[in-house]
């Protein structure tokens, strides 16, 4: 049986796959319309794969804090902060 491509619409998803600042792993698509919360790596990179028509090419790892905003506004992945820095915004 041939492999069919995936609708059109999938074919321009790519996902990002980090974790949010409570540790918990977050699957996001760039247009922020499409992801969620999963126990662990495996399940969301299942997850990633699934809805964008098994392309690996299309997943990233983020490797800071990533946060899920499914307000369908697109929102990159957010730089942790020092401790330095912290006290330097507060002050």
């Amino acid at each position: 049986m041939a492999q069919q491509e995936p609708p059109s619409s999938l074919q321009n998803l790519l996902f990002m796959i980090g974790r949010n600042s409570k540790g918990q792993w977050v699957v996001q698509d760039k247009g922020g319309l499409h992801g969620g919360l999963f126990v662990n790596r495996i399940e969301a990179l299942k997850y990633a794969l699934f809805e964008n028509g098994n392309r690996p090419q299309a997943v990233v790892m983020v490797p800071g804090v990533l946060e899920l905003n499914m307000t369908g506004k697109a929102s990159g992945p957010q730089r942790t902060l020092s401790a330095n820095e912290l006290q330097l915004r507060a002050a």
